[in-house]
Protein backbone atom coordinates (compact mmCIF):
# COMPACT_ATOMS: atom_id res chain seq x y z
CA UNK A 1 0.00 0.00 0.00
CA UNK A 2 3.43 2.48 0.44
CA UNK A 3 4.66 1.75 -2.59
CA UNK A 4 4.83 4.91 -5.35
CA UNK A 5 5.06 4.58 -8.84
CA UNK A 6 4.52 7.05 -11.73
CA UNK A 7 2.91 4.16 -14.17
CA UNK A 8 -0.49 5.29 -14.69
CA UNK A 9 -2.87 8.02 -13.95
CA UNK A 10 -3.75 9.30 -9.90
CA UNK A 11 -6.58 7.56 -8.31
CA UNK A 12 -9.22 9.77 -9.38
CA UNK A 13 -10.44 9.78 -5.86
CA UNK A 14 -7.86 12.20 -5.10
CA UNK A 15 -9.65 14.63 -7.56
CA UNK A 16 -13.21 14.51 -6.05
CA UNK A 17 -14.49 17.02 -4.05
CA UNK A 18 -14.48 17.21 -0.26
CA UNK A 19 -18.62 16.94 -0.31
CA UNK A 20 -18.64 14.11 -2.88
CA UNK A 21 -15.41 12.18 -0.95
CA UNK A 22 -17.60 12.70 2.38
CA UNK A 23 -21.17 11.34 0.82
CA UNK A 24 -19.27 8.51 -1.65
CA UNK A 25 -22.37 6.08 -2.14
CA UNK A 26 -24.74 7.56 -0.05
CA UNK A 27 -26.48 9.95 -2.47
CA UNK A 28 -30.18 10.08 -1.97
CA UNK A 29 -31.27 11.61 -5.19
CA UNK A 30 -31.01 14.53 -7.71
CA UNK A 31 -33.03 16.70 -9.95
CA UNK A 32 -33.11 19.73 -12.03
CA UNK A 33 -32.98 23.37 -10.57
CA UNK A 34 -33.48 25.11 -13.76
CA UNK A 35 -32.02 24.44 -17.62
CA UNK A 36 -28.72 23.36 -17.34
CA UNK A 37 -28.85 22.90 -13.22
CA UNK A 38 -28.57 20.25 -11.25
CA UNK A 39 -28.51 19.13 -7.62
CA UNK A 40 -27.57 16.14 -5.84
CA UNK A 41 -28.59 15.42 -2.14
CA UNK A 42 -26.99 13.15 0.07
CA UNK A 43 -28.27 11.29 2.73
CA UNK A 44 -26.76 13.22 5.13
CA UNK A 45 -28.67 16.72 3.93
CA UNK A 46 -25.35 17.76 1.97
CA UNK A 47 -26.20 19.22 -1.64
CA UNK A 48 -23.76 19.34 -4.32
CA UNK A 49 -25.18 21.83 -7.24
CA UNK A 50 -23.15 20.82 -11.14
CA UNK A 51 -23.73 23.45 -13.35
CA UNK A 52 -23.54 22.17 -17.01
CA UNK A 53 -22.00 24.55 -19.81
CA UNK A 54 -21.84 24.12 -23.48
CA UNK A 55 -17.87 23.94 -24.52
CA UNK A 56 -16.18 23.05 -27.87
CA UNK A 57 -13.83 19.77 -28.07
CA UNK A 58 -10.53 21.87 -29.47
CA UNK A 59 -10.03 24.07 -26.61
CA UNK A 60 -7.14 26.34 -26.73
CA UNK A 61 -4.97 26.59 -23.06
CA UNK A 62 -6.31 30.26 -22.55
CA UNK A 63 -10.07 29.10 -22.82
CA UNK A 64 -9.02 26.19 -20.67
CA UNK A 65 -7.39 28.57 -18.43
CA UNK A 66 -10.54 30.62 -18.02
CA UNK A 67 -12.59 27.69 -16.81
CA UNK A 68 -9.92 26.97 -14.03
CA UNK A 69 -10.23 30.86 -13.00
CA UNK A 70 -14.04 30.54 -12.72
CA UNK A 71 -13.99 27.04 -11.02
CA UNK A 72 -11.51 29.20 -8.71
CA UNK A 73 -14.17 32.31 -8.06
CA UNK A 74 -17.62 29.89 -7.33
CA UNK A 75 -16.54 26.07 -6.78
CA UNK A 76 -13.43 26.26 -4.98
CA UNK A 77 -11.40 24.64 -8.13
CA UNK A 78 -13.89 22.23 -9.00
CA UNK A 79 -14.59 20.88 -12.63
CA UNK A 80 -15.12 18.66 -14.90
CA UNK A 81 -15.57 17.61 -18.87
CA UNK A 82 -18.42 15.06 -19.83
CA UNK A 83 -18.08 13.03 -22.39
CA UNK A 84 -20.04 15.04 -24.84
CA UNK A 85 -17.66 18.07 -24.05
CA UNK A 86 -19.48 19.75 -21.83
CA UNK A 87 -17.76 21.62 -19.14
CA UNK A 88 -19.26 21.47 -15.76
CA UNK A 89 -19.08 23.59 -12.21
CA UNK A 90 -19.55 21.63 -9.44
CA UNK A 91 -20.15 23.83 -6.14
CA UNK A 92 -22.15 23.43 -2.95
CA UNK A 93 -22.68 26.92 -2.60
CA UNK A 94 -26.38 27.56 -4.34
CA UNK A 95 -25.75 31.56 -4.40
CA UNK A 96 -22.89 30.96 -6.63
CA UNK A 97 -25.05 29.50 -9.65
CA UNK A 98 -26.49 33.32 -11.07
CA UNK A 99 -23.00 34.71 -11.27
CA UNK A 100 -21.07 31.60 -12.49
CA UNK A 101 -23.71 31.40 -15.21
CA UNK A 102 -23.99 34.69 -16.21
CA UNK A 103 -19.97 34.67 -16.40
CA UNK A 104 -20.06 32.04 -18.80
CA UNK A 105 -22.84 33.19 -21.13
CA UNK A 106 -20.37 36.39 -21.34
CA UNK A 107 -17.68 34.22 -22.22
CA UNK A 108 -20.11 32.40 -25.09
CA UNK A 109 -20.94 29.32 -23.11
CA UNK A 110 -24.93 28.85 -22.92
CA UNK A 111 -25.81 26.59 -19.54
CA UNK A 112 -28.47 23.56 -20.52
CA UNK A 113 -28.15 20.38 -21.86
CA UNK A 114 -29.66 18.39 -18.44
CA UNK A 115 -32.54 16.35 -18.69
CA UNK A 116 -35.13 16.34 -21.23
CA UNK A 117 -32.49 18.29 -24.04
CA UNK A 118 -30.46 18.17 -26.90
CA UNK A 119 -26.77 17.86 -24.88
CA UNK A 120 -23.93 19.03 -27.02
CA UNK A 121 -22.34 16.98 -30.03
CA UNK A 122 -19.62 14.77 -29.53
CA UNK A 123 -17.11 14.67 -32.59
CA UNK A 124 -14.18 13.73 -33.94
CA UNK A 125 -11.22 15.93 -35.03
CA UNK A 126 -12.32 16.31 -38.52
CA UNK A 127 -10.32 18.53 -41.07
CA UNK A 128 -8.55 20.09 -38.12
CA UNK A 129 -6.34 17.19 -37.45
CA UNK A 130 -7.65 13.93 -38.61
CA UNK A 131 -5.81 12.39 -42.20
CA UNK A 132 -8.81 10.16 -42.96
CA UNK A 133 -11.39 12.74 -42.75
CA UNK A 134 -14.50 13.01 -45.41
CA UNK A 135 -15.89 16.15 -43.49
CA UNK A 136 -15.74 18.44 -41.13
CA UNK A 137 -16.70 18.31 -37.47
CA UNK A 138 -16.10 21.55 -36.02
CA UNK A 139 -17.39 23.52 -38.33
CA UNK A 140 -20.58 21.68 -38.71
CA UNK A 141 -21.00 21.16 -34.96
CA UNK A 142 -21.16 24.82 -34.79
CA UNK A 143 -23.38 25.46 -38.13
CA UNK A 144 -25.81 22.55 -35.81
CA UNK A 145 -25.90 23.61 -32.67
CA UNK A 146 -26.13 26.99 -33.23
CA UNK A 147 -29.63 26.08 -35.41
CA UNK A 148 -30.36 23.83 -31.85
CA UNK A 149 -29.28 26.16 -29.13
CA UNK A 150 -32.88 26.81 -27.83
CA UNK A 151 -33.17 22.98 -27.04
CA UNK A 152 -30.23 22.86 -25.46
CA UNK A 153 -31.05 25.93 -23.20
CA UNK A 154 -34.57 24.95 -22.43
CA UNK A 155 -36.23 27.83 -24.13
CA UNK A 156 -37.97 25.25 -26.52
CA UNK A 157 -39.23 21.71 -24.49
CA UNK A 158 -38.18 18.39 -26.09
CA UNK A 159 -40.46 14.94 -24.95
CA UNK A 160 -36.60 13.36 -23.57
CA UNK A 161 -33.02 13.21 -24.51
CA UNK A 162 -31.50 13.36 -27.52
CA UNK A 163 -28.14 12.46 -28.81
CA UNK A 164 -26.52 13.68 -31.63
CA UNK A 165 -22.79 12.41 -32.78
CA UNK A 166 -20.29 13.25 -35.69
CA UNK A 167 -17.85 11.28 -36.87
CA UNK A 168 -15.50 12.23 -39.83
CA UNK A 169 -15.23 9.50 -41.78
CA UNK A 170 -16.98 6.05 -41.28
CA UNK A 171 -14.44 4.63 -38.82
CA UNK A 172 -16.53 6.12 -36.55
CA UNK A 173 -14.54 7.18 -33.78
CA UNK A 174 -17.10 9.55 -32.66
CA UNK A 175 -19.48 6.94 -31.57
CA UNK A 176 -22.37 7.79 -34.31
CA UNK A 177 -23.38 4.25 -34.51
CA UNK A 178 -25.06 4.39 -30.86
CA UNK A 179 -26.38 8.13 -31.39
CA UNK A 180 -30.16 9.47 -31.81
CA UNK A 181 -28.81 11.38 -34.93
CA UNK A 182 -25.21 10.87 -36.31
CA UNK A 183 -23.96 13.09 -38.93
CA UNK A 184 -21.46 10.25 -40.52
CA UNK A 185 -18.82 12.18 -43.04
CA UNK A 186 -18.38 9.66 -46.44
CA UNK A 187 -15.71 9.11 -48.88
CA UNK A 188 -17.28 8.04 -52.13
CA UNK A 189 -14.50 6.40 -54.31
CA UNK A 190 -11.60 4.02 -53.33
CA UNK A 191 -8.16 5.05 -53.17
CA UNK A 192 -5.82 6.24 -55.71
CA UNK A 193 -2.98 4.10 -56.26
CA UNK A 194 0.19 6.64 -56.68
CA UNK A 195 2.85 5.39 -58.54
CA UNK A 196 5.60 5.46 -55.40
CA UNK A 197 3.90 3.03 -53.31
CA UNK A 198 6.45 0.00 -52.82
CA UNK A 199 8.94 3.40 -52.21
CA UNK A 200 6.67 4.92 -49.10
CA UNK A 201 4.91 1.83 -48.01
CA UNK A 202 5.17 -1.96 -47.20
CA UNK A 203 2.59 -4.01 -49.15
CA UNK A 204 1.80 -6.73 -46.78
CA UNK A 205 0.99 -4.22 -44.16
CA UNK A 206 -1.25 -2.40 -46.98
CA UNK A 207 -2.81 -5.76 -47.71
CA UNK A 208 -3.51 -6.46 -44.26
CA UNK A 209 -4.90 -3.21 -43.28
CA UNK A 210 -8.38 -3.71 -45.47
CA UNK A 211 -11.11 -5.20 -43.44
CA UNK A 212 -12.74 -6.56 -46.71
CA UNK A 213 -9.82 -7.67 -48.79
CA UNK A 214 -10.50 -5.05 -51.37
CA UNK A 215 -6.24 -4.77 -51.61
CA UNK A 216 -3.95 -7.14 -53.08
CA UNK A 217 -0.83 -7.35 -54.87
CA UNK A 218 0.28 -6.55 -58.28
CA UNK A 219 3.02 -5.61 -60.58
CA UNK A 220 2.78 -2.22 -62.89
CA UNK A 221 5.78 -1.75 -65.22
CA UNK A 222 7.44 -4.65 -63.41
CA UNK A 223 7.50 -2.52 -60.18
CA UNK A 224 5.70 -3.88 -57.23
CA UNK A 225 2.33 -2.18 -56.08
CA UNK A 226 -0.99 -2.90 -55.22
CA UNK A 227 -4.46 -3.01 -56.89
CA UNK A 228 -8.11 -2.04 -55.66
CA UNK A 229 -11.23 -4.45 -56.17
CA UNK A 230 -13.90 -1.27 -55.83
CA UNK A 231 -16.60 -3.71 -55.48
CA UNK A 232 -15.23 -4.92 -51.82
CA UNK A 233 -14.08 -1.08 -51.21
CA UNK A 234 -16.08 0.28 -48.14
CA UNK A 235 -13.99 3.61 -48.43
CA UNK A 236 -13.08 3.43 -44.60
CA UNK A 237 -9.84 4.80 -45.30
CA UNK A 238 -8.09 2.42 -43.12
CA UNK A 239 -5.64 2.12 -45.76
CA UNK A 240 -4.91 5.41 -45.59
CA UNK A 241 -3.81 5.34 -42.31
CA UNK A 242 -0.82 2.42 -42.97
CA UNK A 243 0.05 3.98 -46.80
CA UNK A 244 0.05 7.72 -47.67
CA UNK A 245 0.39 6.59 -50.86
CA UNK A 246 -3.13 5.52 -50.98
CA UNK A 247 -5.10 8.77 -50.35
CA UNK A 248 -9.14 8.81 -50.94
CA UNK A 249 -9.85 12.63 -49.89
CA UNK A 250 -11.76 13.94 -53.19
CA UNK A 251 -13.00 17.90 -52.90
CA UNK A 252 -15.90 16.90 -55.09
CA UNK A 253 -17.06 13.00 -54.17
CA UNK A 254 -16.85 13.55 -50.05
CA UNK A 255 -19.77 14.58 -48.35
CA UNK A 256 -21.93 13.79 -45.20
CA UNK A 257 -25.09 10.61 -44.60
CA UNK A 258 -27.31 10.73 -41.75
CA UNK A 259 -28.17 8.08 -39.44
CA UNK A 260 -30.75 7.92 -36.62
CA UNK A 261 -32.37 5.97 -34.35
CA UNK A 262 -29.11 4.70 -32.12
CA UNK A 263 -29.11 4.55 -28.11
CA UNK A 264 -26.16 3.17 -25.56
CA UNK A 265 -28.92 3.69 -22.79
CA UNK A 266 -30.60 0.00 -21.69
CA UNK A 267 -33.71 2.07 -19.89
CA UNK A 268 -37.07 0.86 -21.28
CA UNK A 269 -35.58 -0.63 -24.58
CA UNK A 270 -32.73 -2.41 -25.59
CA UNK A 271 -29.40 -0.30 -26.74
CA UNK A 272 -29.74 0.26 -30.33
CA UNK A 273 -27.33 0.80 -33.69
CA UNK A 274 -28.48 3.67 -35.64
CA UNK A 275 -29.93 3.10 -38.71
CA UNK A 276 -29.26 5.36 -42.58
CA UNK A 277 -31.17 7.80 -43.27
CA UNK A 278 -29.89 10.55 -45.78
CA UNK A 279 -27.15 8.56 -48.08
CA UNK A 280 -25.67 11.84 -48.91
CA UNK A 281 -25.97 15.61 -48.18
CA UNK A 282 -23.00 17.86 -50.12
CA UNK A 283 -19.69 19.62 -48.01
CA UNK A 284 -20.87 22.59 -48.30
CA UNK A 285 -18.71 24.91 -45.95
CA UNK A 286 -18.51 26.97 -43.90
CA UNK A 287 -22.33 26.20 -42.61
CA UNK A 288 -23.82 23.75 -44.11
CA UNK A 289 -26.87 24.61 -44.98
CA UNK A 290 -28.19 21.14 -46.37
CA UNK A 291 -26.75 19.10 -43.24
CA UNK A 292 -27.84 21.81 -40.61
CA UNK A 293 -31.51 21.92 -42.62
CA UNK A 294 -31.95 18.10 -42.22
CA UNK A 295 -31.09 17.64 -38.93
CA UNK A 296 -33.61 20.44 -37.77
CA UNK A 297 -36.13 18.21 -39.87
CA UNK A 298 -35.42 15.29 -38.46
CA UNK A 299 -35.11 16.84 -34.44
CA UNK A 300 -38.39 18.75 -35.03
CA UNK A 301 -40.30 15.78 -36.08
CA UNK A 302 -38.64 13.91 -33.04
CA UNK A 303 -40.42 16.68 -30.99
CA UNK A 304 -44.08 16.84 -32.26
CA UNK A 305 -44.60 13.12 -32.30
CA UNK A 306 -42.31 11.50 -29.08
CA UNK A 307 -44.13 10.36 -26.33
CA UNK A 308 -42.55 11.47 -23.09
CA UNK A 309 -38.63 10.33 -22.78
CA UNK A 310 -38.98 8.35 -26.09
CA UNK A 311 -35.52 8.12 -27.69
CA UNK A 312 -35.36 8.36 -31.34
CA UNK A 313 -35.17 4.89 -32.32
CA UNK A 314 -37.68 3.98 -30.14
CA UNK A 315 -40.30 6.58 -31.88
CA UNK A 316 -39.28 5.42 -34.67
CA UNK A 317 -40.28 1.54 -33.97
CA UNK A 318 -43.33 2.86 -32.54
CA UNK A 319 -44.70 4.76 -35.71
CA UNK A 320 -42.93 2.63 -38.47
CA UNK A 321 -39.70 3.48 -40.40
CA UNK A 322 -41.88 3.96 -43.76
CA UNK A 323 -44.00 6.88 -41.84
CA UNK A 324 -40.76 8.51 -41.00
CA UNK A 325 -39.48 8.63 -44.38
CA UNK A 326 -42.32 10.09 -45.11
CA UNK A 327 -42.58 12.60 -42.27
CA UNK A 328 -38.70 13.48 -43.08
CA UNK A 329 -38.99 13.72 -46.94
CA UNK A 330 -36.62 11.19 -47.50
CA UNK A 331 -36.95 8.60 -50.78
CA UNK A 332 -36.12 5.49 -50.28
CA UNK A 333 -32.47 4.40 -51.95
CA UNK A 334 -30.15 1.26 -52.61
CA UNK A 335 -27.70 3.05 -49.93
CA UNK A 336 -31.04 1.85 -47.85
CA UNK A 337 -30.41 -1.81 -48.37
CA UNK A 338 -27.36 -3.64 -45.69
CA UNK A 339 -26.23 -5.95 -47.78
CA UNK A 340 -23.00 -6.50 -45.42
CA UNK A 341 -22.21 -10.39 -45.43
CA UNK A 342 -21.95 -9.59 -41.30
CA UNK A 343 -25.01 -7.58 -40.93
CA UNK A 344 -27.05 -10.49 -39.12
CA UNK A 345 -24.08 -10.92 -36.40
CA UNK A 346 -25.41 -7.12 -35.04
CA UNK A 347 -29.18 -7.27 -35.17
CA UNK A 348 -29.37 -8.35 -31.38
CA UNK A 349 -26.52 -7.44 -28.98
CA UNK A 350 -28.29 -6.57 -25.43
CA UNK A 351 -28.80 -8.12 -22.10
CA UNK A 352 -32.52 -7.61 -22.39
CA UNK A 353 -33.89 -11.36 -22.58
CA UNK A 354 -37.93 -11.92 -23.15
CA UNK A 355 -40.37 -14.87 -24.33
CA UNK A 356 -41.92 -14.59 -27.48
Amino acid sequence: MERRTDIGPPHYTKFLPPVIQKNYGKWKYHEGVRPGVMVHVAESGDKLYTIRAASPRLLSVQKIRQYCDLADKYCDGYLRFTSRNNVEFLTTKEENIEPLIAELEALGHPVGGVGRSISNIVHTQGWVHCHSAATDASGIVKSVMDDLIDYFTGKKEVPGKLRIALACCLNMCGAVHCSDIAILGIHRRPPKVMANLSQMCEIPNVVAACPTAAIRPAKVDGKDTVEIIEEQCMYCANCFSVCPALPMADAELDGVSIWVGGKVSNARSQPMFSKLAVPYLPNNPPRWPEVVQTVRKIVEIWVEHAEPDERMGEMIQRIGWPRFFRLAGIQFSKEHIDDYRYAALSLKRTAQLHQS
